[in-house]
């Protein structure tokens, strides 16, 4: 019991015994620390203080630095400042003599003036002086003399002037007419096309006249069939041999004549077999269109053109213009176009190929409103041609002012297919009223006496008052009557004035 308590009593001892000396232990290290850190403390006041004192020398050396450059900027700015003001000075006195040197100037002008206005008075007194001397001489007013001197100034300057365009103008024929000469002789000769006049009229010859009732058939019914179902008018009439077809649809016109023939051909004539021959017929031209538009741009060399383009330049086969074959007028265009591309240096494949689709909206004019010129712009926009073949195209009968050099020749070529002899034929009545048309333009103006339409209207002869129109007015009257022409007629080719007066000729072509 007595050892228990002992051992008791020895661990509390040496509990206590533990406690005080890590309470010592511990003091002992706190106090440690506390010096350490009062040391650290020191140690960094005395860095700081020495930084401290290291950026106050810097901050010193800064500021003075600073300071010396702004004081020799302002040194150099004050001397700048004074160099301006003593140029502002020497400018001032500058001034100041120029503005006494221009006083000096306005004073002399202001008397120069008042020396001028003074001689001026002088000058128009005398001048009415010697005015009304001369109208006392003359016998004429100021207004009068003055309306004479225009007068003959004016015949002076109209007599000049008309020499002038006399020279001018038989310099420029002479030139234009050897270049187109060469240029057209040239075309045409290199130009080869057959020419086959064709009318709204096609004949059907018959083997013989009896084959006349089986086509009238009973009661007419085969005629009848045959008209409705190709819209042709068939002419049976005295005509030995021979049955007429009238239309003015060539096609229409071809794809019947073709049917007739088969059915003579075959000899059974009824209407379910004109319907069935009319078919194949119809079949057979189509054909015959494409192959003729085919050839005729295998013939130009124009290639690339839309299919639709290509069926509407075959359809011009079967059409006439004038008793002209319009497929073969396009032809010629085209070869003349190209040609006096080539010699020009102009684009030949655009003259070649606007001069083979210029007349194409005749192709459906019957079908289309508006002129043929414009339906055929259209048709080459709608297929994709280039603006410069659609412009050409537009532009062949002067429906618009041609742009380019290719349109130009598109429009000459029209025109020398055209007034070719024996191209076209015309009506009596048309032949007549273009001779009166011609003659009604040169008899309105003054001074004309008697006037003829000569060759075909090619040439106007004028015969002129003597007393009334001079050598110089001949060529402005010439020259007037071929522009009203040009303006006011439509015309193939050339037409030339010719104004006679006392036996001396004045020509102008128009």
């Amino acid at each position: 019991m007595m050892t228990a308590l002992y051992v008791v009593v020895a661990l509390a001892a040496g509990l206590a015994a533990g406690y005080f000396i890590r309470r010592a232990l511990a003091g002992s290290r706190a106090a440690t620390a506390e010096r350490e850190a009062e040391r650290l403390v020191r140690d960094a006041r005395r860095e700081a203080e020495t930084i401290l004192k290291e950026a106050r020398l810097e901050a010193k050396e800064e500021v003075h630095k600073v300071r010396s450059e702004v004081e020799e900027e302002l040194r150099e700015r004050r001397a700048e400042l004074a160099g301006a003001e003593q140029r502002m000075i020497q400018r001032e006195e500058q001034l100041e003599a120029r503005a006494v040197e221009q006083d000096r100037r306005d004073q002399s002008l202001r008397d120069r003036e008042a020396n001028i206005e003074k001689l001026t008075e002088e000058v128009e007194a005398a001048r009415q002086e010697i005015v009304g001397t001369l109208e006392r001489v003359s016998g004429m007013s100021t207004a009068q003399a003055r309306e004479e001197l225009l007068k003959r100034t004016e015949e002076e300057a109209r007599h000049d002037m008309a020499k002038l365009v006399r020279q001018v103008e038989e310099e420029a024929r002479r030139e234009a007419d050897r270049r187109a000469r060469n240029i057209l002789s040239l075309s045409i000769q290199r130009t080869a096309a057959n020419h086959v006049a064709e009318t709204t009229v096609s004949v059907v010859n018959l083997p013989s006249d009896d084959m006349k009732g089986r086509i009238i058939g009973r009661e007419g019914r085969n005629i009848r069939a045959l008209e409705n179902v190709t819209g042709i008018d068939f002419i049976i009439d005295d005509t030995p041999e021979a049955v007429v077809l009238s239309g003015f649809d060539g096609v229409r016109r071809e794809i019947a004549r073709l049917t007739l023939t088969k059915l003579i051909a075959d000899g059974r004539i009824h209407p379910a077999r004109i319907e069935e021959t009319y078919a194949q017929a119809q079949a057979e031209v189509e054909a015959t269109i494409e192959e003729a538009g085919e050839q005729a741009c295998f013939d130009t060399n124009v290639h690339g053109l839309a299919p639709e383009l290509v069926k509407l330049l075959g359809r011009l086969k079967y059409r006439t213009s004038y008793g002209q074959n319009v497929l073969n007028h396009s032809v010629e265009v085209a070869h003349l176009a190209g040609i006096m591309a080539a010699e020009l240096g102009a684009n030949v494949k655009i003259a070649r190929r606007a001069g083979l689709l210029h007349d194409i909206g005749k192709a459906v004019d019957h079908e289309v409103d508006g002129s043929h010129a414009e339906i055929s712009q259209q048709l080459a926009r709608k297929y994709r041609e280039s603006q410069s073949v659609v412009h050409a195209i537009q532009a062949h009968h002067q429906d618009i002012e041609p742009q380019t050099v290719e349109a130009v020749l598109v429009q000459a070529a029209d025109a020398i297919s055209a007034a070719r002899p024996g191209a076209r034929r015309e009506s009596l009545e048309n032949y007549v009223k273009r001779l009166e048309a011609l003659e009604e333009i040169a008899e309105k103006h003054s001074g004309v006496e008697k006037c003829y339409a000569m060759q075909a209207g090619r040439e106007v002869r004028v015969m002129v008052k003597p007393a009334e129109v001079d050598d110089g007015g001949t060529a402005l009257l010439a020259r007037e009557i071929a522009k009203e022409i040009e303006t006011q007629l439509d015309y193939p080719g050339q037409v030339k004035v010719t104004v006679i007066r006392e036996n001396r000729a004045v020509e102008y072509a128009k």
